[in-house]
């Protein structure tokens, strides 16, 4: 039997079981019915020969019509119930697994996408779905069709006339027997063609996402060619399926050829003997076979061309789909490293923090990126975190959303170790503005007001007039609702680093962290913000990453860091006695600045 069984589609054949219920009747209904069609078929050309013309006022005549009509009004009647249900069911099925696919996606930290791209998600979301959508609607009318169809025209067969019943058994068994051999070399291959067009999605998403630099750089014609080989790959992969799947549709249909070559052969040898008065006799047995009855049987047996047909179609469907699934499965088994505890508590943040002998090492690697640090952050403070490329600056603050797994014990928020808040809450309250980032397709103010479905304008202009991008917006023609591409690549850098730092200030969260969010503005838009920061967020915990001293002098402490570990942590003041990395970007950056001027 092929069914698709796994725990990520069981639970959803009972919840539309009503539908598949109701539409598997209505098609067994017609399956049963339309084997009624050759029977009066039958009876006409048998009424033809012992009448030699049919009256039409007869009463035979008006009984036919009669039953046609209502036969066409219950195959009509249960072919549209059977497709309401089935189709209905198998697209919500598929509506609820894709819903599962980006709640798992979302779900997942981003440790996993380190190691898998994008394309791959993209592809079981969207061919392999629709690979299993299709096996859960057309694959179960074919399969069931072709069950029920064939039982009852092969019983009726049997009981018509056994011994062409017995002639046209055989090769249906064949059929049967060549599907099961085919269908695992269908499967694999299949899974092998999608895994290929894995690689098709990867490199389309990753070359549209950077179409920028390759035209900059001029390797449209490089990246043509790398795109030419991987669609042959896939190319390839498909063709050798395709022939599978051909090769097995035309066996069927030569099987089928045979079978009707040798009723038509046997039957009509059978007809024209019993009507001559020389029954063939088989195991001392007569074999007579009225002409009506073999019209009948012969209108049997076309009812099941299509189950034959059918069972090619399902043995491929079923392969391909349960390559899909498995792929969708795998995915859908990936354990969430980030959940909460069963000890998970809310906390009400208020923005102290601090670090006791934090060290952190990123999965999957053996490097330490952090080494003992320990420090306290008081809430109301504004702290840079400065240190050469590489020394971990962007990881001490992410440490703080809880992205990756951390020893307990070692950062707390409010008194509370981060591992034992729950993940909402805990990201709740904080705001970043990233390094790396990144605007959503639609208006800035859709952007800048990201966290809050039902936003305040007011609100929305005091970040951007905080994050001074005012009177960039201002000298837009459509304002706060100018629309912006997707990766905000229809604005400067400077814009789209000061519009991604509207909405982490518009979040208004006791912790915000600013991952240089001001390497791309020029001095005086930077003193700017950094004084709207300062003056609006008193109460409030303040972390800025800079990659410039002077972004940082005016904060209340610095955090120095060097080589992954904690060098120093004091005021600006002291810094320049205490630290010699703090020391040396000061110097560097003075001597820089004296340079430009000349």
């Amino acid at each position: 039997m092929f069914l698709l069984w796994g725990k990520h589609i069981n639970k959803y054949y009972l919840k539309y079981l009503i539908f598949f219920l109701v539409g598997l009747a209505s098609l067994i209904t017609v399956d049963w019915f339309q084997l009624e069609l050759p029977e009066v078929l039958g009876s006409i050309v048998q009424y033809l020969k012992d009448h030699g013309t049919i009256d039409l006022t007869s009463p035979f005549f008006h009984d036919t019509m009669i039953h046609v009509i209502y036969l066409a009004f219950i195959l009509l009647g249960g072919r549209v119930l059977w497709r309401l249900s089935l189709l209905f069911a198998s697209k919500k099925i598929e509506a609820h697994m894709r819903h599962e696919i980006y709640l798992k996606a979302e779900a997942l930290d981003v440790t996993y996408y380190h190691s898998h791209k994008i394309g791959n998600i993209m592809s079981w979301a969207t061919n392999d779905l629709d690979t299993l959508e299709e096996f859960l609607g057309w694959g179960t009318l074919m399969m069931v069709d072709g069950i029920f169809l064939t039982s009852f025209a092969i019983v009726k067969m049997f009981v018509l006339t056994p011994s062409l019943g017995l002639i046209s058994l055989l090769p249906i068994a064949l059929i049967a027997l060549v599907g099961a051999l085919c269908s695992g070399a269908m499967s694999n291959r299949w899974r092998l063609r999608q895994e290929a067009n894995d690689a098709l999605y990867d490199f389309s998403q990753e070359s549209f996402t950077g179409i920028r630099v390759i035209k900059a750089f001029v390797k449209e014609k490089q990246q043509i060619h790398e795109f030419r080989k991987i669609a042959k790959k896939s190319k390839d992969f498909d063709v050798k399926f395709v022939f599978v799947s051909t090769l097995f549709d035309v066996l069927i249909e030569i099987v089928i050829a045979v079978i009707v070559s040798i009723i038509l052969g046997f039957g009509g040898w059978f007809v024209y003997a019993a009507i001559t008065g020389n029954p063939v006799v088989i195991f001392d047995r007569p074999i007579i076979i009225q002409p009506g009855e073999l019209v009948t049987f012969i209108g049997y047996f076309f009812s099941l061309i299509w189950p034959m047909i059918a069972l090619g179609q399902v043995v491929t469907g079923f392969s391909k789909a349960r390559a899909s699934y498995h792929r969708i499965a795998n995915f859908l088994d990936v354990p969430i490293d980030i959940v909460d505890s069963e000890s998970a508590i809310d906390v009400d943040i208020k923005g102290n923090i601090s670090f006791n002998h934090f060290s952190f090492t990123y999965p999957n690697t053996s490097k330490e990126v952090l080494h003992d640090i320990t420090l306290e952050i008081k809430r109301g403070q504004q702290i840079g975190i400065v240190g050469t490329i590489g020394s971990g600056k962007t990881t001490l603050v992410n440490s703080l959303l809880h992205l990756y797994n951390i020893n307990p014990h070692q950062v707390f928020i409010d008194g509370a170790d981060i591992s034992e808040i729950k993940v909402a809450c805990l990201r709740g309250g904080v705001a970043i503005a990233p390094q790396d980032n990144f605007l959503f397709a639609g208006s800035i103010l859709d952007n800048v007001a990201l966290t809050d479905e039902e936003y305040d304008l007011d609100k929305v202009n005091k970040a951007c007039d905080d994050a001074d991008i005012s009177k960039d917006i201002k000298d837009f023609k459509d304002g706060v609702n100018t629309l912006i591409a997707e990766g905000g690549v229809t604005v400067s850098g400077g814009q789209k680093q000061r519009i991604s730092l509207a909405r982490a200030i518009f979040k208004d969260s006791p912790i915000l962290i600013l991952d240089d969010v001001v390497s791309a503005v020029d001095i005086k838009t930077e003193e700017n913000i950094l004084h709207n920061i300062k003056e609006n967020r008193a109460d409030k915990t303040t972390l800025i990453v800079a990659s410039r001293v002077s972004t940082v002098m005016h904060m209340d402490k610095i955090i120095v860091l060097n080589k992954g570990r904690l060098e120093a942590f004091d005021t600006p003041q002291n810094l320049l006695k205490c630290s010699e990395t703090f020391k040396t970007m000061s110097l560097l950056q003075q001597f820089s600045v004296k340079k430009g001027d000349k």
